[in-house]
């Protein structure tokens, strides 16, 4: 994993870049199916197709342009065509509406650690090559697909109840918000980036360490583990993007961006579904944190309980995205 995306972050060649995306994804498949089990391989195998068709159609890209231009430098993708089909395949390798529909379906089939690696780590090989050929995209294909995600990926999770799923969706959205603003402003996409990541990884955790995988068991999260319910809650509030926690930062500057350059129905589409994104954050909120046992509770403190799991990381993920 650390060699595939270092390949792609520092290579200017198309065909290394091609090289470390590839490398990425055979590597992270045998983490995925390490609980060997029917639905971890039925993750992996529908992960894999869908990065597979992703990498065929860049190489295709990468060739046709290659044929246009007689060039394969990264930074030059001076045909139509060939950055079309490159912003397609980028789109399904980040799983952006409407090529979003595997990114539920793998994380809920993976256990916790493979669906935060998917949802962190996996993003930012295409996401740096989407930076380094912004200049030369399509600047009404990107609004459709950042639009389309962020609403498809607020309207999606409304309905669920399994956690996983829910971070798939928030994944979706914020990937549209990035996706939104990179032509307009790249250094607004790796800001975004790197809170998406510090937040969705202090979440992984969370739920990591108390071994909760669905919406009902948060009830109880309280009686596990005190601070870890506050810790998670004020997770939650930072990825909705409530002011003033970090999370809100980026939404703030991209939706400003927009509106210096007068666009501004997408900044409308894009604050209204941020709405969406915040209410099944709430919910979830609400479960963790309001709901209370109805009569006696009988289920066993844990709260003085050593845990073998490491706990290090929790405080610093914590202080990384939920602290302005």
């Amino acid at each position: 994993l650390l060699l595939g995306t270092s390949l792609t972050l520092v290579s200017n060649h198309w065909l290394m870049a091609w090289m470390g995306l590839e490398i990425n994804t055979l590597a992270i498949i045998p983490m995925m199916t390490y609980p060997n089990n029917m639905r971890n391989t039925e993750s992996a195998i529908k992960y894999f197709l869908m990065q597979a068709t992703a990498s065929m159609i860049i190489m295709f890209a990468i060739i046709y342009n290659a044929w246009m231009t007689n060039q394969w430098t990264l930074f030059q993708v001076s045909n139509e065509w060939a950055t079309m089909f490159m912003t397609l395949a980028l789109a399904m390798k980040l799983g952006l509406a409407p090529f979003h529909f595997w990114v539920p379906e793998v994380t809920q089939g993976i256990p916790l650690t493979s669906g935060m690696i998917l949802l962190t780590w996996q993003k930012i090989a295409p996401t740096s090559i989407l930076y380094q050929i912004s200049p030369s995209l399509n600047m009404n294909l990107l609004i459709l697909l950042a639009v389309s995600s962020t609403l498809l990926g607020g309207w999606g999770g409304l309905n669920q109840t399994h956690l996983r799923k829910i971070l798939a969706y928030s994944s979706i959205t914020h990937m549209g918000w990035m996706t939104v603003i990179v032509l307009i402003n790249p250094s607004l996409t790796i800001l975004n980036l790197l809170i998406y990541i510090a937040a969705t990884m202090a979440i992984f955790l969370c739920l990591n360490l108390t071994s909760t995988t669905k919406i009902n068991a948060l009830s109880n999260l309280w009686n596990k583990s005190a601070p870890m319910t506050i810790t998670l809650m004020i997770i939650l509030l930072s990825l909705g993007g409530l002011p003033p926690l970090t999370g809100f930062m980026p939404k703030w500057l991209i939706l400003q961006e927009l509106i210096i350059y007068n666009n501004i129905t997408t900044a409308m589409l894009l604050a209204f579904s941020a709405l969406l994104n915040l209410f099944f954050y709430m919910r979830i909120i609400y479960t963790s944190t309001l709901t209370m046992f109805p009569s006696n509770n009988s289920s066993k403190f844990q709260w003085f309980h050593s845990s073998p799991k490491p706990t290090s990381l929790i405080p610093s993920m914590t202080v990384i995205s939920a602290m302005l």
